[in-house]
């Protein structure tokens, strides 16, 4: 597997229909925290400010977005029709991404680090 050096790198080796999904949530996760840094931790993109914020990514059927399991945990009702793990959401490629739902997660993350230093894992 390649050893890809920066998010850009990352996204374009994706096949072009996951490419779309890849930029529509670094576009939305900028948004949010758009003074946040994007490195490539463990070979995924991560947006850190203070600490990492989340990370995003691609698989073969389906996007992956952490924001952490105390990010996801206020959402839970809203988050039924998508696959979630402790820390995690995924989105599946064949279907638009949640943007708004999105949006409230990441923002709710961002306000939790910011005022209440929240760790990246727990």
């Amino acid at each position: 597997m390649e050893k890809h050096k920066t998010v850009e790198e990352y996204i374009k080796a994706a096949p072009l229909y996951v490419q779309e999904k890849l930029k529509e949530i670094r576009s939305v996760l900028k948004s949010v925290a758009p003074n946040a840094a994007e490195e490539l931790k463990w070979g995924q993109p991560v947006l850190i400010e203070k600490r990492i914020l989340f990370s995003y990514a691609a698989f073969k059927n389906h996007l992956r977005f952490m924001p952490t399991g105390p990010s996801l945990e206020p959402f839970r009702d809203e988050l039924t029709d998508y696959k979630t793990g402790k820390d995690t959401v995924q989105f599946n490629y064949d279907k638009p991404l949640p943007v708004e739902l999105i949006k409230k997660i990441a923002r709710h993350r961002y306000m939790d680090v910011l005022e209440n230093d929240a760790r990246w894992m727990y």
